[in-house]
C-alpha cells in the first residue's frame, strides 16, 4: 500500500511514518516513484507502537532495531534480549516515578508555603510632601505648592500643584505629570504585567536578554547603596522598571528615587507592581518630557541613564545628558547604558543627523565633557538580530551595549 493508505490505516498522519522511515525504523521499497508499505513494514511499525507504549524513545527504538535486524538472534536470544531491556527498562521507570514523586511533594511543599503565606498589606505609593521642597515649576523655576489633594500617609495621592506663575501640575492614582491632561484607562496592571514580561521573554532575542541581564547585574555590583543614603537619584526613562525594579530592594528608605517617563501608563502600571513589594521606598513617578522635569537645578546627586539617553536619541540628535545636565549637582555619580551600533547600513533605521549618539567614541567624548571621570566601563556581545521589540536595526548592522560608571 502507499503512504497515505498506511498512515490512514495505523490512524498515523504522513510526517509521522515519513519521520519513522527518516530514522530507519520502517523501511518501505520505492516502486516506480512511490513507497510501497509490505507487511514487514507494519510489522515494524506494531513494534514502535508497542515500545513507545512502554516508555521507550526513539533513539532507544533505533538501537533495538539494530539488534532485531543486525543480530540475527534466534528466538531463545531475542527472548533473552528483550527480557534484559524490559527489565532494565521497568528500573528504570521504577527510578524516574519515585524522583517525580519526590518532586510532586516539593512542588506541594512549596505551594502549600505559598498560599499559607501571609498577604502583604499594599503600600500605596504618591508624592510625598517632602519632595515638595526640590520640586518647582519647569515654566518659570517657581515653587510649586499643593492647591488641593488627596492625602495617604503624607503621600499626596490626587491633586493639583500651582505656580504662582499660573501653571497647574497633576498628581493623579500617585503620578505625578506635566501634561495638561491625563488619559484615563482602566487596566488590570498585574495581568498587564504578566503578559508583558512573558511575552518580552519568549519573544525576544536570547543573546540581547542575555546583554540586559548581563548589564544590569555589571551596574548594580558596581553601586555602593550606602553612598545613596539621604541622595535624589533621577531615572531617565524609567518605562516598565527593569533597572528600578533590580535595584528595588536594597536601595536606602531616606533615598528619593526620581523615576520619569513621557507614558502615564507605564508609571501606573510599575507602580502597581512595587505597591505589592511590601518594601517601602521613596519613589516619585514624573510623567514628563526630559527637558520640562518639574525639580529644581543642581538637586541630583545620582543620575541612572539606562537607555534613557539611547531611546531619545532615536528621534533627537542633541545628547541628551548635556540638555539635562543643569539638573544634576557639580558633584555626582553617573550610571549609564547605551545601545551602540558597531556600523550603520545604507538603508539603515537610523536617521543619518541622530546616528552620532550610536557611535561608541562619540557616547564616551559627550559623557567626558560633561567632566565625568570613568570609574569603570563595560562593553557587551554583539547581536545581529532584533525582536518586535527592538526593531531599530536591520540585517546587516550588529549592535551591543555600552555601561558606563563615572563620577565628578
Amino acid at each position: 500500500m502507499k503512504i497515505g493508505t498506511f498512515a490512514k490505516t495505523n490512524k498515523l498522519s504522513i510526517d509521522s511514518i515519513r519521520h519513522y522511515m527518516k530514522l530507519g525504523l520502517v523501511l518501505p521499497e520505492k516502486q516506480g516513484g512511490h513507497y510501497h508499505f509490505d507487511e514487514r513494514c507494519q510489522n515494524d511499525l506494531n513494534d514502535i507502537l508497542s515500545l513507545k507504549n512502554m516508555g521507550f524513545t526513539l533513539n532507544e527504538i533505533k538501537i533495538i532495531f539494530k539488534f532485531k535486524r543486525l543480530g540475527k538472534l534466534t528466538p531463545y536470544q531475542e527472548d533473552e534480549y528483550y527480557k534484559t531491556i524490559f527489565i532494565n527498562k521497568q528500573k528504570n521507570l521504577t527510578e524516574e516515578i519515585e524522583e517525580l514523586c519526590g518532586f510532586k511533594e516539593n512542588l506541594d511543599d512549596k505551594l502549600k508555603e505559598l498560599l499559607n503565606k501571609k498577604q502583604v498589606e499594599n503600600y500605596i505609593m504618591g508624592v510625598s510632601l517632602k519632595v515638595l521642597d526640590i520640586l518647582c515649576c519647569p515654566k518659570c523655576a517657581g515653587d510649586l505648592m499643593l492647591n488641593h489633594g488627596s492625602i495617604t500617609n503624607n503621600q499626596i495621592i490626587d491633586g493639583k500643584l500651582r505656580c504662582d506663575c499660573g501653571e497647574e501640575y497633576i498628581i493623579e492614582s500617585g503620578v505625578l505629570s506635566t501634561e495638561k491632561e491625563v488619559i484615563h484607562n482602566d487596566f488590570d496592571f498585574e495581568d498587564m504585567y504578566t503578559k508583558y514580561i512573558s511575552d518580552y521573554i519568549n519573544t525576544n532575542n536570547s543573546v540581547f536578554l542575555d546583554n540586559i541581564n548581563e548589564g544590569l547585574e555589571w551596574i548594580y555590583k558596581r553601586i555602593n547603596f550606602d553612598n545613596f543614603k539621604n541622595k535624589v537619584l533621577l531615572e531617565l526613562g524609567s518605562g516598565v522598571g527593569f533597572f528600578l525594579r533590580y535595584i528595588y530592594n536594597d536601595l536606602p528608605e531616606d533615598c528619593l528615587y526620581i523615576a520619569v517617563d513621557y507614558n502615564n501608563q507605564r508609571h501606573k502600571f510599575l507602580k502597581s507592581i512595587l505597591e505589592k513589594a511590601g518594601c517601602k521606598k521613596n519613589i516619585v513617578f514624573i510623567c514628563t518630557d526630559f527637558l520640562e522635569i518639574p525639580i529644581k537645578h543642581k538637586s541630583i546627586d545620582v543620575l541612572l541613564d539606562h537607555v534613557g539617553t539611547t531611546n531619545y536619541s532615536f528621534k533627537h540628535s542633541e545628547f541628551l545628558l548635556k540638555l539635562i545636565d543643569y539638573y544634576v549637582k557639580d558633584e555626582a555619580n553617573l550610571f549609564g547604558s547605551y545601545t551602540i551600533f558597531k556600523n550603520f547600513c545604507e538603508n539603515s533605521l537610523i536617521e543619518v543627523n541622530y546616528r552620532k549618539n550610536f557611535i561608541l567614541q562619540n557616547v564616551k567624548q559627550s559623557i567626558s565633557q560633561l567632566k565625568y571621570r570613568l570609574i569603570d566601563d563595560h562593553v557587551s556581545d554583539y547581536i545581529e538580530k532584533g525582536s518586535k521589540f527592538e526593531n531599530y536595526f536591520i540585517q546587516g548592522e550588529k549592535i551591543f551595549a555600552y555601561f558606563y560608571h563615572g563620577e565628578r
